[in-house]
This record gives structure tokens, C-alpha cells and sequence, in this order.
């Protein structure tokens, strides 16, 4: 501590030393008022002077006395050059245009066109929203975590589904962030829709290597998800009406130019059409969600921001089986800059997400109830030493209870599994500077503390998992403090080529126990306990990336191995409804390791990227598969996108994707005996076999249609799968009709070709 006020004094005597003074304020744009998270502005006579705006739009520049031309600039929009004469620290908010010229032309990078060679993160990827809109996807849905998918490091969990895992992580390891809240299960629908519409969706940053200190809670990966603010210039609506669903969003000024909303609506209507037949007018199923933010700027020193998520699943059998679940997120947040170098952000975070089980078809009809909600503070301090030094302080405090499932009937309740609470805290700092004039660097450290709270049961079992003891105190169980450091240095050969090394150490307090590599809404949150420790993954990657012709093409290849402790997987024979879980689990270690490369081509009537992962994920746990190494579920040797946009001419452009994935590993009956006249079947390898190999190709075009004043619009046409291949959902082993003595493959299918059609539209 000593030394890190010592080397923060010496930061504050060079400044005042130097005598240079600070221009600072915030970058926006010129229609919506939305502050533009990564603006840059340079000394246009020496660009090697310059910073980039915050998340929240904000820079703060460090020169000596004298007269500059500033230049500002932003992908898309209208470069913008200001002459300042800086005999003081000034403000100086810039407000840019959008570039006509680019206007019909795809521009797919979402940052400064050389941010991958000069900054010092590396696996950081940023998705520009304009580029989601143009890809086809399933049922015409535009998806964030879709789009993610088709990323090298990253793959999805199952034909259709948003869920994904990154660099060998399970789905429950990714930490998801709307507006700094955790979505929990972040799918519609089974996990064919993601929860996040595209139309309320200002940034999306993934994390897939070394995440900056102030995130913190999972070991894979980070995906850092900011809302629209809301137009705070003119009224304004948009949306669109699908096959599937409809959605529209509403956005305004409250008082122009200091504060505005965003109100942003989904639902499906499949059970309109199920409405139509006698046999399933009973039935119900359906998703709606809901995005609102509200935000008032008080001075230039001061504002506040208040955003929220509600969205639910309903499904319904004729009255006779009822399921819902849903996520909802609130984010309070309160900026303050105490002067141009200090930026404050002050965060309460409420994120809730349950499921609830109603059977009615019985004597004693019953309900079920599972729940995970957190209760979070956060507090941040951004100091910009200097326009080669900058620091983040802060910690975050949250508060979670863990609800596995509460059993309610007519006459009693009970607790499936016991209610359990903990609370999590941590501390972290962090410091990115350039050191060198080539070589750029970003430390920081991470001190977090999990507390297992007393007032439930805990268990003490022996070598076989028997239950030996019943714990039940009230005072704190057990706590768990790890140390997480975690550094990245980027050495710049030039302005188009950067070798980066970078290393991560990250714990997970709370996982998610399933039996398969997709998500279901009842798979079990649980929290840690006395048996069942942090989750720690310890990461290394080292990567070469490339510019050509200009920043048009972007090449990198980047290489990572990473080593977990304490990983957790169902012993053999488990009984996934046994009430106490801690019984049914097993805990070892784990290693993933791959290579990714990643073409991309930004600018031009013909855009898009190609993507190559070569990758193996393992986990050795004692009592599992003789003791020996096993691949997981999730392990994918090859994975590769291919994905393409073209603009045949102002009016129309048309997108193709093409993916390619080794199959799943999956554990396959090797035998079969019969006890009894009943067939069991005989399992030796975990995971010893693999699903059929998956590849699709789909389809999308768009066409504008003729403008007016006030109003434009825009069909979306799509085709998943367009040639067909039946790739294997599911397979089970059944006994042959006409042989009793022989076992068949049967292979259940999902989707063969599925068309859709939307209309887009804004005004």
C-alpha cells in the first residue's frame, strides 16, 4: 500500500512539475446526443499524443502550455478539428457528425481502426450493432450472443442456441453484463433467442482473455453489454414485425440536451397461432422483455443513470403444466468528476432471475420455485494521470441468495434444497501505461473475499459422499480470500504489426450444475459451501496481430493455455433430484489450450471475416473415468466461421454465413446387459465418444425501401440452414423392431430450413 501511494505522489509531482494543463469533457453524437465510447482525439501535428474516450464518453488530455489543432475522431462519423488555446485546464464537450459519405458503406470494426495493434488488451473483442442487423440468423431474430458466436475462442453450446463457451469454459462461466447487472440465463425460448434486443444495444465488448481488474466472478470469459442512453436531441421509434415476433422501441428527450429515456418492447406470438387449433388453443408459449433508461444531466460534473431489464418465458400444457422463468436487472448509476482527471462512478445493481413449476394434473397439485438474486455495490475511481497513465480503483460488494428449489403444495411447503446466502466483495486497482514508446502495458490486481453465511444447513461427508454431519450455524461457514493479478503488455513494432503476452488469474463463486452442454431454465445455481470450493482458472495467451492496406484487413493468430482448479462434475450414476447436491458432485482439475486466427476485412462494399479455432478442453477428477484425463463436454477440436456482407447497391446488400464444428463430446453406452428382463445400459468412457460433425449455411438479404420525410423502412429476408443438412440435435439407443438383440442409433433433428421475413422500421 505504501509503495502504491508513493508511486501515485510521484504521478501528481510530475504533473504540477511539467506545469501542463488538461482539456477534457465528453464526445457525443450530433442526432442523439449518445456519447461515443471510444472517440479518440489527437494533437494532429504529432499523432502519437492522444487518448480515447471512457465508457461513458469521456477523455481527458495532457499538454503543455501552448496552441493546438485538436483532431477528434470516431468510426463512421465526420472528423472534427478544434483549435484550443491551452493557457488552462479546460472543458471543451465535442459533439460529431456522422459521415455521409460512409453512410452506405459497411463498416464492421466497432473501435479506431488500429485499436487492435495499439491497445494493450488482447482476446478483446468489440461487435458494431450496424453489423449484428445484416446477418441472418434463426427465425430472423437478430442476436447479440449469436453474433458472438461466430468468433474464433468462441463456440455455441448447441444447434440454435445463444448460450456459448469460451476458450474451453462451461456456458456458467461466462460473467454477462447489461449495464454492469449479471443476466443469469441470458436465452429465450430454450436458448433459441438471446434476451438482449439488438435495438436497445449501444456496445458489446468480449473479454476472452486477460478482462481488466474490475470484472471479476467468473474464470472464461467477460461480455460487457451497455444500453442506449436515449436520444436526448428529437423524439424518435423504431422497430420491426417478423414471422416470430415484433418488437419497438420509443426514445426521447425529457428536457433537450440534459436528459432522456429509452423505452424498448419484445414479445413472440406463437401462441396467437396455437389459439387458432381446438387440440392446442390450451397451450401457451411465449417470451416478452422489456428495456427501459432514464438518464438527467445535472452540471457537466454531474449525472445520473437509471436503466432496467424484465423479461419472462411462459410455457403451458393445457392447463395442466405450467413453466415461467425470466431475468430482471435494475442499474442505479451516478457519475461525478471531481476535476478533469478524476471520474467517479457510483453503481447499486439489483439482478434477480427464478423459474417457476406449476403442476396442476393431480390429486395435489404442486408448485416449484427456484431462484438466484443479488444484491451489488460498486464504486469506481478513474484517474487520468497523465495521457500515458491511467488508474482504476474500486471495489464492489454483493449480497446473493441461492434458492435451488421450494416445493409448495395444499398443504405444506418445503425446501428441495436449503436457501443458502453469501457475500461477495472485492477490491481491485489497476494501471495501463505506455512505458516505452513501444510498449504499452495494463497490471492490476484483484482482492476477493466470499463469505458462506450461517442460517441454513451445511454438510460434512465422507470419502464416499455419504452425509456424516448436519453444520447449521449462524455465524459465517467458511470463507474464501484469492488473490487474482492479472497483466497484459502489448509491444508495438509498428503502426500495423504488435506482438502481445498477457497472463489472468480469475475465481468463480457461483456455478451452474448441469448434465449437458446447453442450458435448461432448471438448471441448479449453487453458491459455494464448505465443500464446495471457488472455482480458479489461471490463463496465459501470447498473440501476433497484423494490419494490411490501411487498417481495411486486420490478421491475428493468437495462442492460450489455461489451467482450473477445483472444477466440478456430476460423479458416475448421479441422481441429479438428490436433495443435497454436494452428494452427487466431484471436484478436479482442468486444462484448455488452442491456437485462434482471425481474418477481417472492415471496409468496402464487400465486407466480413473468416475464423479458425483448433482447440482442446480436459478435466482430470479423481472418480471419474479410472482417475485419467477425459475431454469435456464442451471440447470442439475445430471450429470455423466464415462470415460475408456485400452491398449490391445503396438500397440492398446481401450476408452469407457458413459454419463448421467438430462434434460435442458425449458420453455413449459402450454395452448392455439385462437384469431381470429389463435392458441397462453399460457406460465405461466419460465422454469418450463425439456427436456427428455440424455444419450450416444461411442466407440474408435486405432491401430499403423507398424513403420519406420522416420515415424509412427496410424487409429482412433470411434462409437457416439453406441446404438442408439434418445435423444431430439429440441421439438416443434404442432396441431394434426386428431385432431384439441389436441396439440402433436413432438421431433427433431440430431445424432443415427455416425461412424468415421481417419488416424494419424507423421514424
Amino acid at each position: 500500500m505504501r509503495n502504491t501511494i508513493f508511486i501515485l505522489l510521484l504521478f501528481f509531482n510530475y504533473s504540477l512539475f511539467a506545469q501542463s494543463f488538461n482539456i477534457s469533457g465528453y464526445i457525443s453524437d450530433k442526432k442523439s446526443g449518445e456519447t461515443l465510447i471510444g472517440a479518440t482525439v489527437v494533437n494532429k501535428a504529432n499523432k502519437q499524443i492522444g487518448v480515447s474516450a471512457n465508457t461513458y464518453g469521456y477523455y481527458s488530455l495532457n499538454l503543455p502550455k501552448g496552441n493546438y489543432e485538436l483532431l477528434f475522431t470516431y468510426i463512421g462519423y465526420q472528423d472534427q478539428s478544434i483549435i484550443v488555446n491551452l493557457t488552462e485546464s479546460k472543458k471543451l464537450n465535442v459533439i460529431m457528425s456522422e459521415n455521409s459519405l460512409q453512410l452506405n458503406e459497411v463498416v464492421i470494426s466497432a473501435s479506431r481502426e488500429n485499436n487492435r495493434i495499439t491497445q494493450s488488451q488482447m482476446g478483446v473483442e468489440k461487435l458494431n450493432v450496424i453489423t449484428i442487423s445484416k446477418l441472418p440468423v434463426l427465425f430472423g431474430e437478430k442476436d447479440v450472443l449469436k453474433t458472438l458466436q461466430l468468433l474464433p475462442g468462441v463456440k455455441a453450446a448447441g444447434e440454435g442456441q445463444s448460450g456459448f463457451t469460451v476458450r474451453g469454459g462451461s456456458i456458467d462461466q461466462n460473467l454477462i453484463l447489461l449495464d454492469d447487472a449479471p443476466v443469469y440465463n441470458a436465452s429465450h425460448l430454450l436458448g433459441f433467442f438471446s434476451t438482449f434486443n439488438s435495438d436497445a444495444i449501444k456496445d458489446v465488448t468480449l473479454y476472452k482473455g486477460t478482462a481488466p481488474a474490475q470484472f471479476g466472478g467468473r474464470i472464461s470469459s467477460v461480455v460487457d453489454i451497455k444500453m442506449n442512453d436515449g436520444n436526448n436531441q428529437t423524439y424518435g421509434a423504431n422497430g420491426s414485425i417478423g414471422l416470430i415476433s415484433s418488437k419497438l422501441n420509443i426514445e426521447g428527450p425529457i428536457q433537450k440536451g440534459k436528459s432522456s429515456f429509452l423505452i424498448s418492447g419484445r414479445r413472440t406470438y406463437a401462441d396467437l397461432f396455437l389459439k387458432l387449433s381446438d387440440q392446442f388453443k390450451d397451450n401457451q408459449l411465449y417470451f416478452y422483455d422489456l428495456n427501459t433508461k432514464f438518464n438527467y444531466r445535472f452540471s457537466d460534473k454531474d449525472q445520473i443513470f437509471v436503466s432496467g431489464y424484465f423479461g419472462r418465458d411462459v410455457l403451458g400444457l393445457n392447463n395442466r403444466f405450467a413453466i415461467d422463468w425470466g431475468n430482471s436487472t435494475a442499474t442505479i448509476r451516478y457519475n461525478h468528476l471531481f476535476n478533469d482527471k478524476l471520474f467517479s462512478n457510483t453503481s447499486l445493481i439489483y439482478s434477480n432471475y427464478d423459474y417457476n413449476i406449476n403442476l396442476t394434473n393431480n390429486a395435489n397439485p404442486f408448485s416449484i420455485l427456484s431462484r438466484v438474486r443479488d444484491w451489488n455495490a460498486k464504486q469506481e475511481f478513474q484517474y487520468f494521470a497523465n495521457n500515458n497513465n491511467e488508474w482504476k480503483i474500486g471495489f464492489n460488494v454483493i449480497y446473493h441468495t441461492v434458492i435451488p428449489g421450494k416445493i409448495t403444495d395444499t398443504s405444506s411447503t418445503e425446501n428441495l434444497s436449503d436457501i443458502r446466502d453469501g457475500l461477495e466483495s472485492a477490491l481491485y486497482i489497476s494501471n495501463e501505461r505506455q512505458v516505452l514508446k513501444n510498449l504499452k502495458i495494463n497490471y492490476g490486481l484483484r482482492l476477493s473475499n466470499f463469505i458462506v453465511l450461517g442460517g441454513s444447513n451445511y454438510y460434512e461427508l465422507d470419502k464416499l459422499n455419504n452425509i456424516i454431519d448436519t453444520i447449521n450455524q449462524t455465524s459465517a461457514v467458511k470463507n474464501y480470500i484469492n488473490y487474482e493479478p492479472r497483466f497484459a503488455l502489448n509491444y508495438i513494432i509498428d503502426n500495423s504489426n504488435s506482438l502481445k503476452l498477457s497472463y489472468s488469474r480469475n475465481t468463480q463463486n457461483l456455478h451452474l450444475i448441469n448434465n449437458s452442454v446447453t442450458t435448461s431454465p432448471t438448471d441448479k445455481w449453487v453458491m459455494n459451501t464448505n465443500i464446495i470450493k471457488p472455482e480458479i482458472g489461471d490463463q496465459i495467451s501470447l498473440g501476433y496481430f497484423r494490419n494490411l492496406k490501411e487498417n481495411m484487413y486486420e490478421f491475428s493468430v493468437e495462442t492460450y493455455y489455461k489451467w482450473m482448479q477445483n472444477q466440478i462434475d456430476y460423479k458416475d450414476a448421479a441422481d441429479e433430484r438428490n436433495r443435497v447436491i454436494e452428494t452427487q458432485l466431484l471436484y478436479g482439475n482442468g486444462r484448455a489450450y488452442g491456437f485462434e486466427f482471425l481474418l477481417k476485412k472492415n471496409k468496402g462494399k464487400f465486407t466480413g471475416w473468416i475464423s479458425y479455432t483448433l482447440s482442446r478442453t480436459e478435466k482430470q477428477i479423481d472418480g471419474i473415468n479410472k482417475n485419467e484425463w477425459y475431454v469435456a463436454r464442451q471440447d470442439r477440436t475445430h471450429d470455423i466461421s466464415i462470415v460475408a456482407m456485400y452491398d449490391i447497391s445503396k438500397r440492398m446488400n446481401v450476408s452469407a454465413i457458413w459454419v463448421y464444428q467438430t462434434g460435442n463430446a458425449v458420453t455413449f453406452p459402450s454395452g448392455k446387459y439385462e437384469i431381470a428382463g429389463q435392458t441397462t445400459w453399460l457406460y465405461t468412457e466419460r465422454n469418450g465418444y463425439r456427436m456427428p460433425d455440424y455444419h450450416r449455411l444461411d442466407l440474408g438479404l435486405t432491401y430499403k425501401l423507398k424513403e420519406k420525410k420522416h420515415f424509412n423502412s427496410e424487409l429482412s429476408v433470411g434462409l437457416y440452414n439453406a441446404y438442408g443438412r439434418e445435423n444431430a440435435y439429440l441421439i438416443s439407443f434404442e432396441q431394434s423392431e426386428s431385432n431384439p438383440n441389436k441396439t440402433v442409433a436413432v438421431q433427433t433433428s431440430l431445424f432443415r430450413w427455416v425461412p424468415s421475413i421481417s419488416w424494419n422500421f424507423k421514424f
